[in-house]
């Protein structure tokens, strides 16, 4: 069968809507995000899929690190796993390249204008006059190559991937030789983490001649190079099927997914696969703007991937094989991005997703004794700040999903908050009630502030489940962050051991690890100043003196220029100090519905939609991180945003749509109206709920999970 039974069951779930009659899969442009800091990949997928076959152009560096790059034309080959819109490489493994020379150039080009992508198919053609043509399911690239004549070369390289700090290697290999139409085998590498991944590959056509290639320096893996006899229609065509666990489990992906040589079939499962998501909303807008929408939609439901097998094993954080629940088990969960905006809105695009996320969360805790931070193919990176699995874990909770333990999850958040591992020293946190920067070398009030996030998401956990002690502990917990604030800049300020503060203080520029050492994460203190607002608007308020001075602070933040901006890590599409190219910032346009001043905040998202979302290669400003980027587009169109993602509100700001209907389980539907809209009438007034006017400045989850109908009345005023 072409569909595993974890996506028919995703299709069971819609089958009751009528909406696969349409066809929205064709606005998507798989190739916005692929030039300049998107760092998206044109390559097909499929949704929360296992592999994700494409082209690299290079391995390395910071504009290459989903291994492709629009203005390129230079082609290693195609590599059959990727990530969508990161900061960092991993992955890329088993690069074939297909050739037609005598002299083999491993790096070859290509036509641009052959360029070809749809959801789950790319093809390009080269120079030396070779067609590639790719397709997957989930777990099994397809990949079918016609040759100007009847004799073909191939180069297969388990060496290759993208590299993590100009380090990409592999550590150990078995592969064998099994027969003329099949390879298999494992290699352990160690890049952004250390993984091992198992594989099969199998050609419709026999090759005739095989040869070893010499092994590059430190590389503990073969290239092959292979002869073809092609057929008359001089077409060769490969399967390529992944496992975490065995070559036995890729073997056993492969029959099940893929079992037939028909490419077309595939593709057009594939299409039939996406649109089932795609089609979940409709919205009524020119083209431009749907293209820009329904990618966004694409790009946000990459990932997370289900790494299992089709049997549902898995290899966990402990290197050990287990059997995971629904046969689900997700990596690539890149938490400090999606935990603001991309996971509530899978909680409405995706809900059958959900419990299947919270449990791998609380089976990386059980292997590894904590909640995951960021993970790769199974294992942890550790990559940013924050244990952020915890807002998320509280988040399903409280919008109703129940298909894991609440006591284990609140054990786990508990867990992962006292006990010290390598992203945060509880020791220190607590004895300081704050992280000192003299004690630690970078991102000192960044943690602290993030921190103070996750406790009180542990406090609401567990107040819900009658833990008193720990609600207190934690919410105390939860108010540190106001021991960083200094009254005199009015600004979450660098603290010492001592209680002094971190002098000189530049509230401008902006520090990071890699680039920058200082306190903050990506960003400045202007920018992080709002993060513990996820949470706590009145204390915000209370600290800087009411809520005209909360609507001056926020206006200064959105008109004080930089005077030298560091251009560096999400310091782009900036309004004042608001720098919409990194995730900190992402919910502070609106907490102007907390403010004196809401319609400024209304403007600010028509601006920001409209300047810094483009449906050209370069028309994403600021990694999409895992479909991040994306939700913030995908919400502020439908007119709310998630600025608390753990309280089931979804803050009101101005929907960029005349209209906009979303299809929800259960055959309900939930209608968004933006009467008058126009690219004039950018504000709304007197929104109404069921033709109920709102007197909250939000609606909630299950308000919108009910269906019904949220009307805007738009003004230019």
């Amino acid at each position: 069968m072409e569909i595993s039974k974890t996506l028919f069951s995703a299709l069971l779930l819609f089958c009751s809507l009528n909406i696969n009659a349409q066809n929205n899969s064709k606005y998507v442009n798989t190739f916005i995000g692929t030039d300049g800091t998107g760092h998206t990949f044109p390559g097909p997928s499929l949704p929360f899929g296992m592999v994700q076959p494409g082209p690299d152009n290079n391995i390395a560096g910071w504009n290459h690190t989903s291994g492709y790059q629009y203005k390129d034309t230079l082609l290693l080959g195609f590599s059959q796993t990727r990530f969508s819109g990161t900061g960092i490489g991993e992955m890329g493994n088993i690069l074939l390249l297909p050739f037609n020379e005598k002299k083999l150039k491993f790096k070859n080009s290509y036509f641009k204008n052959t360029e070809k992508a749809t959801v789950g198919y790319y093809s390009l053609t080269k120079k030396d006059d070779i067609k590639v043509e790719l397709t997957c399911s989930e777990r099994v690239a397809f990949h079918k190559y016609k040759y100007p004549n009847k004799t073909a070369k191939l180069l297969l390289d388990f060496q290759h991937g993208f590299q993590f700090l100009n380090d990409s290697l592999v550590l150990e290999s078995d592969i064998k030789i099994e027969n003329a139409t099949t390879i298999s085998g494992y290699c352990k590498t160690k890049g952004w983490v250390t993984k091992k991944y198992f594989f099969t590959i199998h050609f419709q056509t026999p090759f005739v001649a095989s040869k070893e290639l010499p092994k590059e320096k430190k590389q503990n893996a073969p290239k092959f190079m292979l002869d073809f006899n092609l057929p008359k229609n001089k077409v060769l065509q490969i399967k390529i099927a992944l496992s975490s666990v065995s070559v036995a489990g890729a073997k056993q992906n492969l029959k099940s997914e893929i079992p037939h040589w028909n490419f077309e079939k595939v593709k057009q499962n594939a299409e039939k696969v996406w649109n089932n998501y795609l089609n979940r909303i409709d919205i009524e807008a020119p083209q431009k703007q749907k293209e820009i929408f329904y990618t966004s939609l694409y790009h946000l439901l990459l990932q997370p991937s289900n790494i299992a097998d089709v049997d549902g094993n898995y290899r966990g954080a402990d290197d050990k094989i287990a059997l995971a629940p629904n046969k689900e088990y997700y990596s690539t969960l890149s938490i400090w991005d999606i935990y603001r905006g991309a996971f509530p809105l899978l909680q409405i695009m995706a809900p059958e997703k959900i419990d299947g996320i919270i449990n791998t969360m609380l089976l990386h805790h059980k292997a590894a004794g904590f909640l995951p931070i960021w993970t790769a193919w199974g294992q942890d990176n550790y990559c940013m700040i924050g244990n952020h699995a915890i807002p998320m874990i509280l988040s399903a909770y409280n919008n109703g999903f129940d298909g894991f333990d609440k006591e284990e999850a609140l054990k786990a958040m508990i867990e992962t908050s006292t006990k010290s591992h390598i992203n945060s020293d509880w020791e220190l946190y607590n004895q300081y009630g704050y992280y000192p920067f003299d004690k630690l070398d970078n991102e000192a009030v960044s943690r602290t502030l993030e921190s103070g996030f996750d406790d009180y998401c542990v406090a609401k956990m567990a107040e819900i489940l009658n833990d008193k002690t720990n609600q207190a502990e934690f919410q105390k917990r939860a108010n540190y962050y106001k021991n960083l604030f200094d009254t005199e800049t009015k600004l979450f300020r660098g603290k010492d051991t001592n209680g002094n503060w971190r002098t000189p203080f530049d509230p401008l520029t902006a520090t990071s690890p890699m680039n920058n050492p200082g306190d903050y994460t990506e960003a400045n203190a202007w920018q992080y100043f709002w993060t513990p607002a996820q949470y706590d608007i009145d204390g915000m308020k209370n600290l800087l003196g009411g809520k005209k001075e909360f609507t001056k602070k926020l206006n200064d933040f959105f008109t004080i220029e930089s005077l030298n901006p560091n251009k560096f890590l999400g310091q782009e599409a900036m309004i004042g100090q608001y720098a919409h190219g990194n995730e900190p910032s992402h919910h502070i346009v609106y907490l102007y519905a907390y403010s004196e001043t809401p319609k400024i905040g209304q403007k600010y998202i028509h601006k920001i939609i409209n300047e810094f979302h483009n449906n050209t290669p370069d028309g994403m400003i600021g990694n999409d991180d895992c479909g991040q980027m994306s939700a913030w587009y995908i919400l502020s169109t439908l007119g709310f945003y998630p600025v608390n993602p753990t309280n089931s509100e979804f803050v009101l700001g101005a929907p960029q749509v005349k209209k906009a209907t979303l299809h929800l389980k259960s055959n309900k539907t939930f209608i968004i109206e933006a009467s008058n809209f126009s690219s004039e009438n950018v504000y709304q007034e007197n929104p109404k709920l069921n033709n109920a006017l709102l007197s909250k400045p939000f609606i909630s989850y299950s308000e919108i999970m009910t269906g019904g109908t949220l009307n805007f009345q738009m003004t230019n005023k």
